[in-house]
């Protein structure tokens, strides 16, 4: 009997988790760039935490009845030991964790970023995955609304830099534990007088997260949402203090804003300033970046009271609002691309290549033995600006033929031969 093989089902990237290819790639690299140096142009350190934590550190630090730890969290229970485990959904926590665990505020506050993939299981569609990157930005032990500005100044840079001209700041403040809690007790009052109106989540939320209520997209309950006591106005003293000096500081550096009272992020460790930029140019989700002060959350993990204040920007949202402002041009592969025709000249290609990197350049050195046609045709789709040739009479004569491939290096000799020994630096003198 023929023996019957089963065909192997083809495998896709599992939907909301996408792959970034060369040409997008390059693209991430260079925005990367830009956000280090930005980072570093205010002091932030890098830290790196790890994907997985324990879920509890999740459903303490954000909040049980969230959308995040209540929908929207990959969770698994280890195989080995039986704890539960979940793919961060966010990096603020884990980011307060290492600093509980490694006492990183011992002797001195501590401003630090984390760059990387987090994971929400939601319906994926433009500006929202399952698997996507943020970039995180943490000052810990920071208590004075001057860092709250600066955080904000600082994003307003981030946006210059990128060419970015239509992110508008929304601001509000959700106050103290104890200020809370009496706008809690009157929300509550509010919300049961409309109880008929509220929908499957309003009626779940209504006693566990009534502040959440009121960041309804159901169109139904904006009017009863907009009537609703304001936070704002059950601020003590020391609470309006932080958020007028907060607001003084905006003002001094010519940063415009919205007062908004119904923005309450979607975390609950957040108290005092909360703030998010926003745009209408990506679309329902059109928040590019949120934040805000928790000062809560380090005892709340364990660890010694210190304030906090921070915030979270959405890359892929992020990419695509620049990539409309500034659309990407090509990358290039290398710099210098070297064609060989001969055994002697591809092992000599091979330590050419070695010496033009020793001078700082970038270079493809072309792999197998085809043709000058159609190396000289992958020297030119790599994007390269020059082309060295080494071939028989090359070798013979220790040197290389320079061939500039790109508009940019018009007036040069279409080809000119150049001695080996100053090769690097002829290269490096026509970039």
């Amino acid at each position: 009997m023929k023996k019957m093989t089963q065909a192997f089902q083809k495998v896709a990237a599992i939907r909301g988790m996408n792959d970034v290819l060369p040409g997008d790639g390059a693209r991430w690299e260079q925005f990367e760039s830009i956000v280090r140096e930005w980072l570093r142009g205010y002091g932030y350190r890098n830290v790196r935490t790890p994907v997985l934590e324990h879920t509890r550190l999740f459903a303490r630090g954000i909040g049980e009845v969230t959308d995040i730890v209540e929908k929207e969290m990959y969770t698994f229970t280890d195989a080995l030991n039986g704890d539960s485990l979940t793919m961060r959904p966010e990096m603020t926590a884990g980011v307060v964790r290492a600093s509980i665990e490694h006492n990183l505020l011992y002797d001195r506050p501590q401003r630090v970023y984390s760059i990387g993939p987090v994971f929400r299981h939601e319906r994926p569609q433009r500006g929202r995955y399952r698997q996507f990157h943020q970039i995180d930005v943490e000052a810990l032990g920071f208590a004075g609304p001057d860092v709250d500005a600066e955080l904000i100044v600082m994003l307003a840079r981030l946006w210059k830099r990128l060419g970015l001209t239509d992110v508008r700041l929304e601001l509000n403040s959700l106050g103290q534990p104890a200020e809370r809690a009496a706008h809690r007790a009157a929300l509550i009052e509010h919300l049961e007088r409309h109880r008929d109106i509220l929908d499957e989540d309003g009626q779940r939320r209504l006693y566990s997260n009534p502040l959440r209520v009121l960041d309804t997209k159901n169109p139904a309950m904006q009017a009863m949402a907009d009537s609703a006591p304001r936070l704002f106005d059950f601020l003590g003293d020391e609470s309006r203090a932080h958020f007028d000096g907060l607001c003084q500081l905006l003002a001094d550096a010519g940063i415009e804003y919205r007062l908004n009272p119904r923005l309450v992020r979607g975390l609950d460790y957040y108290n005092l300033t909360v703030f998010e930029w926003v745009t209408d140019r990506l679309g329902a989700q059109g928040t590019v970046c949120g934040g805000g002060r928790y000062d809560g959350l380090i005892e709340l993990l364990g660890g010694k009271p210190a304030p906090a204040v921070g915030f979270a920007i959405g890359m892929e949202r992020l990419l695509d609002l620049w990539e409309q402002s500034v659309p990407p041009a090509p990358t290039p592969e290398c710099e210098v691309y070297v064609v060989h025709q001969g055994e002697a000249a591809q092992r000599l290609a091979a330590r050419v290549g070695e010496q033009l990197r020793d001078a700082g350049l970038s270079v493809i050195v072309h792999a197998g033995s085809s043709g000058f046609k159609s190396q000289f045709k992958r020297a030119d789709a790599s994007g390269a600006r020059v082309a060295v040739i080494l071939g028989s009479d090359e070798v013979a004569a220790g040197t290389a033929s320079v061939k500039f491939l790109r508009a940019d290096a018009a007036g040069e000799a279409a080809q000119q031969q150049v001695a080996l020994d100053r090769l690097a630096d002829v290269l490096k003198s026509k970039g």
